[in-house]
């Protein structure tokens, strides 16, 4: 599983010149799904992005997560180009991207393991639309996360 994960002082998704959903200061995160993607990656994934340290103290050092941020919130939106093989020629290959009878479900599970940690509603994308995505990144903070490429210290 791939995320992108953005801090934002506001983000919304469109789809067909409708407003689906949008938040104000939080985290934008864009998700892809493989094939070889498991509940340990999810929980992996959602107690990483919850408990990271993004959001600036009152002296303005990123030290806070996003639990502390009053007000905050979460958009999630799924992006199977995440998981793009670029490595020949010139067109990307999305072969790593999961086909939607897996993906989906996975999608749902890690919008509601998300949300169980962050205690409040994700706000989401449609899965499979055709999205217009907006937003204002904040810093610019800008963090990829790959659950099979985990940093071991």
């Amino acid at each position: 599983m791939r995320l992108v994960i953005q801090r934002v002082l506001s983000a919304s998704v469109d789809i067909a010149g409708v407003r689906k959903s949008e938040i104000g200061e939080g985290l934008m995160i864009l998700m892809g799904v493989c094939d070889e993607d498991t509940d340990e990656d999810i929980d992996y994934l959602c107690h990483k992005v919850i408990n990271m340290r993004i959001f600036d103290d009152k002296e303005g050092v990123m030290n806070l997560p996003i639990t502390d941020v009053e007000g905050s919130g979460i958009l999630v939106v799924s992006q199977f180009t995440l998981m793009a093989s670029t490595k020949k020629g010139n067109r990307p290959s999305y072969i790593h991207a999961s086909r939607p009878d897996f993906a989906i479900p996975m999608y749902e599970k890690f919008i509601a393991k998300l949300q169980e940690l962050f205690g409040k509603e994700i706000k989401t994308g449609e899965f499979g639309a055709d999205m217009q995505v907006s937003l204002v990144n904040d810093g610019p903070v800008t963090i990829i996360m790959d659950s099979h490429q985990r940093e071991k210290f």
